[in-house]
């Protein structure tokens, strides 16, 4: 009776569709049925049929409701596969691609001069290094320079100046998004450190100090302005961002180098962004990513707990206690499904 019902119901939805969406229906179950009809009981797909799935997904929006033979996160993983072997490719068209390497002696005596003289930092090695003839750039010195250990009581140092200001600081970071298309994206998140509150996140294909500089007007408009801004050593975060952020009264606080846990804030924020939305979908363009960053930090500020606010939200969520003894917990859906939110409801 059920099946029959389920048939019915198949029947009756197809009778509703457009000449079009019944080809490419019947298009994704043929190309299933010849995969299943395979001698081999776990049939493999080829890269044909993979990037059939691919396309597919990004043209018809109902590809999720007929896929049978392998899950939609397989579809997500294998068109990330293809991003990263389509700038594979791109990046070995030419015979030596990126800069040129720097000779082993070079990199040897660089080690030499930091082991000779532990007081000496990539300045001065790199100040011997230009009288002696060798042509190399400051910060090619501090890559090739071992190691070395912090100074004692750093670390707790700097911990200890997070939690007695985190209310006064504000933190910003930038992190890149591959498209359907294989353009690359780039998002500007800023995170508040005492509430979380993101303050703000944008979206651009070509990030600039000019179109930093605006999304810091927008972060901190009128006179409410953090005391410390925390950002990494990225080239982007300028001489030009750094005089801006000091005009509007804020002290710009750069942190060392490859030190990431120094925003541990915002790289946090970064892969809790990556592992519960971005993992689960595949951004089409500008637009498109826009908008599902902004329905994630809605979820983030009223709906989601976190450990470092004592399983509050950013926005205070209330406590609801149970309203009656026959009322039940109901799911409300978040970003599309991909989260949820519980809250206690009459029985009707």
């Amino acid at each position: 009776m059920l099946t029959m019902l389920q048939i019915l119901l198949a029947t009756t939805i197809s009778s509703l569709q457009t000449r079009e969406e019944l080809a490419v229906e019947n298009l994704a179950l043929r190309q299933q049925l010849a995969i299943l009809k395979r001698a081999s009981p776990r049939p493999r797909l080829t890269t044909t049929e993979r990037s059939f799935w691919v396309l597919l997904s990004r043209f018809w929006p109902g590809w999720k409701d007929l896929l049978v033979v392998v899950k939609p996160e397989t579809v997500v993983r294998w068109h990330r596969a293809g991003f990263r072997l389509f700038w594979r490719m791109k990046s070995t068209l030419t015979a030596r691609p990126g800069r040129p390497g720097l000779p082993r002696e070079t990199r040897d005596l660089i080690r030499r001069m930091a082991l000779e003289n532990p007081t000496w930092g990539a300045p001065r090695i790199h100040g011997e290094l230009l009288k002696l003839g060798f042509d190399v750039a400051e910060r090619t010195v501090q890559r090739f320079m071992p190691k070395r250990p912090a100074p004692s009581g750093s670390v707790e140092n700097w911990k200890t100046f997070l939690r007695n200001h985190a209310p006064d600081i504000a933190a910003m970071d930038f992190f890149a998004v591959p498209t359907l298309s294989f353009r690359v994206l780039y998002v500007f998140v800023a995170i508040q450190h005492g509430s979380r509150r993101i303050l703000h996140v944008n979206v651009t294909e070509h990030p600039g100090s000019q179109w930093l500089v605006q999304q810091l007007r927008e972060a901190f408009p009128g006179d409410e302005v953090p005391r410390h801004l925390l950002h990494d050593r990225d080239c982007i975060f300028s001489d030009l961002v750094d005089g801006a952020i000091t005009s509007m009264g804020i002290e710009p606080k750069r942190t060392s180098f490859r030190s990431p846990w120094q925003n541990g804030l915002c790289e946090r924020w970064i892969g809790s962004c990556r592992r519960e939305l971005l993992d689960h979908v595949v951004p089409f363009g500008e637009a498109h990513l826009r908008r599902l960053l902004l329905e994630y930090v809605r979820y983030y500020h009223d709906d989601r707990t976190h450990l470092g606010l004592g399983k509050e939200t950013p926005a205070r969520r209330p406590v609801i206690p149970r309203p009656s003894r026959g009322a039940n917990v109901v799911s409300l859906p978040r970003i599309s499904g991909v989260h949820h939110r519980y809250e206690w409801r009459d029985a009707a």
